[in-house]
């Protein structure tokens, strides 16, 4: 028995850490619909309160907010990632000991 196939969970940990690099950088492309929408539309606003000459700090913590939001959401899907190839290499290590233990000797 070989060692267990996890390619496809090692290239979606590798995905993912790539996001949350890139939103680490405030990088919009990692982002999906509804977030890109929340960023865009706290940076409208902030905009809008800047032409007026008004304080935008309920914009800047908005943004901060989604940001945050983000990182979360990725840091959760790396965990995830990250215990289900644990199970699958755990699950592959348990068979091969009881292929090894039920043995003819």
């Amino acid at each position: 028995m070989g060692k267990p196939d996890t390619r496809r969970l090692d290239r979606e940990i590798q995905n993912t850490q790539r996001k949350l690099e890139a939103v680490r950088r405030e990088e919009m492309w990692p982002l999906t619909g509804a977030e890109r929408r929340a960023v865009l539309g706290a940076l409208a606003g902030g905009s809008y309160r800047v032409m007026r000459g008004k304080s935008t700090g309920r914009q800047e913590r908005r943004l901060e907010t989604v940001w945050d939001s983000v990182l979360t959401r990725l840091t959760a899907e790396i965990t995830a990632l990250q215990k289900e190839r644990g199970r699958i290499v755990a699950e592959a290590a348990t068979a091969k000991a009881a292929k090894k233990s039920s043995g003819w000797w």
